[in-house]
């Protein structure tokens, strides 16, 4: 005998509510066959000026920001550092599209997203230092600790902002995540849970080529990633990830759609990891050098740089400017990463819990006993 067949079961089968109706047309959803591009295109002229300056500055800044870093993983001051060199457009655009009161959700390889919102450059590495577990205070800055495992900030991102939809504040969500991402568990119950919800957040995925070694064709085989955004009830958009007004068009959009109870959006923004995965990988055992020099023809910075350029926003003098103050950026980022850190071990029992058990007390006491022992020896 089946559950169905039991006595009086047909009268408990669950009926959907009178005015709850599946979504049959899945059309809206799609994302265009092809990116989404306004670098070389008529639409390129309805931009602002002033935007597309602010977003070569950030561009070029970052560009230096990265290659700082991965210098100071060779002098031993970075345990690691992920570089998204070829990817500036999409951390900067996540960066600007934000208001101060929105969140931003990063991965371990968004430090610069995170800087270009406003955080302290060296605040930034303190992770990948292995200083502290975030270096920064996540409520201060609106963005929450950069996320090494992958896609675990996405169901954080959902939670936040279906809580300040529920408190009925004005926030947005914008979780970041790369394509390897995509193959974890997390996201697609962040995108599932973040559908039914409704909740005011953005994913942005950076398909960059790789997971780590692995490229994208054997991780999924969807037309692209956006198209995952269908299955889970909300629109997928497909943008060139090197176009930066094209990206800060799109997670614009997708911002504002959320803030008005639109709900959630799936941007896939299609770049090129050019360096490594880390400063510990070598990409030449996975990749050839013509594929990254083909890369290297479509750089965001070039790519902006020539408008503007072609449209008299930008002549040499003020490319010098921007460079010289990135460089300067740099010069001080160099400095204080060149002096050591003053840590304090007892800071290990500091921040676990609010109050600390019996436990870590007694490991607290057992591990002070050492040190002044050490010390008087």
């Amino acid at each position: 005998m089946t559950v169905q067949e039991l006595p009086g079961a047909a009268s408990h089968r669950p009926t959907p509510p009178p005015e709850w109706k599946p979504l049959t047309d899945p059309a809206p959803l799609l994302p265009d066959p092809e990116p989404h591009r306004v670098l070389g295109t008529d639409a390129a002229a309805g931009f602002a000026p002033g935007l597309l300056r602010r977003l070569y500055t950030e561009l070029v800044r970052g560009r230096r920001y990265n290659t700082q870093a991965t210098a100071l993983t060779k002098q031993g001051r970075l345990a690691v550092y992920p570089s998204s060199t070829g990817q500036e457009a999409c951390e900067v655009a996540a960066a600007l599209v934000l208001e101060d009161r929105d969140w931003l959700f990063p991965s371990y390889r968004d430090t610069l997203a995170a800087v270009a919102r406003g955080l302290d450059p060296v605040e930034a590495l303190t992770l990948l230092r292995g200083d502290w577990h975030t270096g920064y205070d996540p409520r201060e800055h609106r963005i929450a600790p950069l996320s090494t495992p992958l896609a675990t900030q996405l169901p954080h991102a959902v939670g936040l902002a279906h809580a300040a939809r529920l408190k009925g504040d004005d926030v947005v969500a914008l979780a970041m995540v790369g394509d390897g991402g995509t193959s974890e568990g997390d996201f697609h119950e962040a995108l599932n849970f973040a559908a039914v919800w409704r909740a005011p957040v953005v994913f942005l995925v950076q398909n960059n080529g790789f997971a780590i070694s692995v490229p994208l064709a054997k991780q999924t085989a969807a037309p692209s990633l956006a198209h995952k955004a269908v299955g889970y009830g909300m629109p997928g958009r497909l943008v060139d990830g090197n176009d930066a007004p094209a990206v800060h068009q799109v997670l614009s959009e997708a911002v504002a759609r959320a803030r008005r109870g639109g709900g959630p959006t799936l941007v896939e923004a299609v770049t090129y990891r050019i360096d490594a995965h880390t400063n510990a990988d070598d990409a030449t055992r996975y990749r050839g050098q013509s594929e990254v020099e083909a890369w290297r023809a479509h750089d965001p910075v070039l790519l902006l740089e020539r408008e503007l350029t072609g449209r008299g926003l930008l002549d040499e003098d003020g490319k010098r400017q921007v460079a010289d103050e990135a460089e300067s950026m740099a010069a001080r980022l160099r400095e204080r990463m060149n002096a050591d850190a003053e840590l304090d071990p007892m800071d290990l029992f500091a921040h676990v819990y609010a109050e600390q058990t019996a436990q870590l007390r007694e490991q607290a006491a057992q591990l002070r006993a050492e040190l002044d022992a050490e010390s008087e020896a």
